[in-house]
């Protein structure tokens, strides 16, 4: 029997049911997938608790990322067979469709080949997190060698592939965690200095690190009051790109700083991106290759079986992870 997860109604991890189901048909533009791992995202836990920019209709499936074999082709799909290999890139509403499961729709605009030598577990860990960072770092700030970026919650995943980009590009990727538990693995990742926001002070940190220029960019989902000191840490002319608001404290916003430094604050959301199909085909072009290059390797903090799947919620939840969480069906 085919299982697919569902809650029924908002709130902990406790709320995730395995239920039956039947392997639906694919309509237009889409594929059926007999999925083989699924990348687990913190939008997924927001959306679970109710908390997300988008309410559940309940009950409600969850999950939009993961890789799988194709197993039926939509009426119009022409660009895939039934057998290939696939990953699927989140670029779509998070209510969509239901990934989590042994077999799920998707629509083909959001899928790409998984590389040769690349296994379930990663191709299944790599499009959201490489997808976010790619569009940021070199969407909007068109990042280049020898500039430096300050990354917070380095830690999580999308921090971890912002390292990795930045080290493709010839960037000096700078991690910012909260504490130093997390600093030796954030060197082997690549960064090449980690800051402990609740140890240093990051503004004398990174100045040291930069000889008293200050970064060129900071690349920040947390906002909330530490966020004044990250502009305080940037060169003139610098750019804050915000993409989260994992802080749930008022952000203040030093304006002296953002005058005097003459600094660009910006948001950038991943779903508005992959809403335009030339930047989606560059992010596939450019991941694609980074992932056979070696240059891009998700970093996969912890693995579970679908059965597993409140564990693995709460396992996501706890922070205490360092890379993604991937489900095996």
């Amino acid at each position: 029997m085919n299982r697919t997860v569902r809650f029924h109604e908002t709130g902990g991890p406790d709320v995730l049911r395995l239920e039956p189901i039947e392997p639906p048909a694919p309509g237009h533009g889409e594929v059926r997938l007999r999925i083989r791992a699924i990348g687990l995202n913190r939008a997924e836990i927001m959306f679970r608790q109710g908390s997300y920019i988008q309410a559940p209709s309940l009950p409600s499936q969850l999950g939009y990322e993961a890789a799988g074999e194709i197993e039926a082709l939509g009426p119009d799909v022409t660009a895939f067979a039934v057998g290939d290999r696939v990953s699927v890139i989140p670029a779509f509403d998070v209510d969509a469709y239901g990934l989590y499961g042994d077999v799920s729709l998707a629509p083909a605009r959001a899928l790409v080949a998984v590389p040769d030598g690349v296994d379930w577990a990663d191709a299944a860990a790599s499009w959201m997190q490489y997808g976010t960072a790619w569009g940021a770092l070199v969407g909007v700030a068109g990042l280049k060698a020898g500039q430096t970026v300050l990354i917070t919650a380095a830690s999580s995943s999308v921090g971890l592939a912002a390292i990795q980009i930045a080290n493709m590009l010839g960037a000096r990727p700078i991690a910012v965690t909260r504490r130093s538990d997390k600093a030796e693995a954030l060197k082997a990742a690549g960064a090449v200095a980690v800051i402990a926001l609740e140890e240093q002070d990051v503004v004398s940190e990174v100045m040291g690190i930069t000889q008293g220029r200050g970064a060129d960019l900071v690349f920040d989902p947390v906002g909330g009051p530490a966020f004044p000191a990250l502009l305080e840490a940037l060169a003139i002319g610098a750019l804050a790109i915000i993409y989260g608001a994992l802080s749930d404290a008022v952000t203040p916003l030093p304006m002296l700083t953002v005058l005097v430094r003459d600094i660009t604050i910006r948001s950038y959301g991943f779903a508005a991106v992959m809403q335009n199909d030339g930047q989606l085909r560059e992010m596939k072009a450019f991941v694609t290759e980074g992932m056979r290059s070696g240059a891009l390797r998700p970093v996969i903090a912890r693995t579970f079986p679908l059965d597993e799947i409140v564990e693995a919620h709460r396992y996501l939840q706890s922070n205490a992870q360092v890379g993604k969480v991937v489900v095996l069906p």
